[in-house]
């Protein structure tokens, strides 16, 4: 599934390319199933950094099935897994547990590393803290809400678009669940936390919800910002603001993440290990053909899928 143009889902193109060649210290995968994320939505309409080449194949993560059985998964940053077969690293690729299917497994990739990441190693999640989760019925989110619970957070505040995603973000463990709508949100938050700020929010929603996000902050709270599903403009941020009380914006972005030593094998084998153990449920409702990506670009970048998306070859 080729990009040749930056636009929308429409621009992606079912096409014959020859099959890719690994170099050494690499592997020709048959690709059993490719995670779909927001940022390849943003890849192919020319907005991401760094910008693609055209033409490019987008898909940045993929299961592989040997012959034996055995499965891997696996990082492609450079692209290339919405196809038949894709080329990864061979150092990348993790051995997936039996009993971890495929879409579970890319959900656990870069939303449950992002998830894992913004709450331990930005927000350095404290037990007891108040934690708010934007977007808690997608991708990152719906893991967010059951990992903060995990790490022991003491109320867990979801955001949500839709009653139906807010009432998903509660099943999966949150305490209270609110309006994901800019207008009032932070009256709503407060509401949610008994008239008091909290400690940390999870924010990827952008433009007045960031500000928003912000207002509702305890002194020493920190606000991780990690996408900008609305395409807003992205707001200034006012030093002395921050510094009247004690508040801090941590951004993050997983691809330089998991050059620092422990932070991909390690969190991915704990997170399979709660998985198990049931204490990690990841969401993976929207399974798509590979033809049909354009549909599966199209429903969530209008909302309308919960959890993981991915596309089978």
């Amino acid at each position: 599934m080729q990009c040749a143009r930056f636009g929308g889902p429409e621009v992606l193109e079912l096409v014959q390319v020859p099959e890719p060649m690994a170099a050494d210290g690499q592997l020709l995968i048959d690709v059993s199933a490719a995670g779909v994320n927001f940022a390849d939505t943003s890849r192919i309409a020319g907005s991401y950094r760094p910008t693609p080449q055209l033409p490019f194949i987008p898909g940045t993560e993929v299961v592989r099935r040997t012959g034996d059985g055995h499965r891997v998964l696996a990082p492609i940053f450079g692209g290339g897994g919405f196809a038949e077969r894709a080329i990864v690293e061979a150092a990348d690729a993790v051995t997936v547990p039996d009993g971890v299917g495929d879409a579970e497994a890319l959900a656990l990739l870069v939303q449950g590393l992002t998830a894992w990441h913004v709450l331990k190693s930005c927000a350095r999640i404290g037990r007891g803290e108040t934690v708010v989760v934007n977007a808690a019925a997608g991708g990152v989110g719906s893991l967010a809400v059951q990992l903060a619970k995990h790490f022991g957070a003491g109320h867990v505040i979801a955001t949500a678009s839709t009653p139906d995603r807010r009432d998903l973000a509660l099943s999966l463990g949150a305490d209270v669940s609110v309006s994901s709508d800019a207008d009032g949100y932070a009256q709503r938050v407060l509401d949610a936390n008994g008239g008091r700020p909290v400690d940390i929010v999870l924010e990827s929603i952008g433009g007045r919800v960031f500000s928003a996000g912000l207002d509702v902050l305890e002194n020493f709270g920190r606000l991780v910002t990690f996408g900008n599903a609305s395409r807003e403009g992205r707001p200034s941020v006012d030093p002395n603001a921050l510094a009247d009380r004690n508040v801090a914006v941590i951004g993050f972005w997983l691809r330089p993440a998991l050059s620092v030593p422990g932070t991909y094998a390690e969190p991915l084998t704990e997170m399979f290990t709660l998985m198990a153990a049931g204490v990690l449920k990841p969401m993976a409702r929207a399974v798509y053909p590979l033809d049909d990506a354009r549909r599966a670009f199209g429903d969530l970048l209008a909302r309308r899928t919960t959890g993981k998306v991915i596309l089978r070859p």
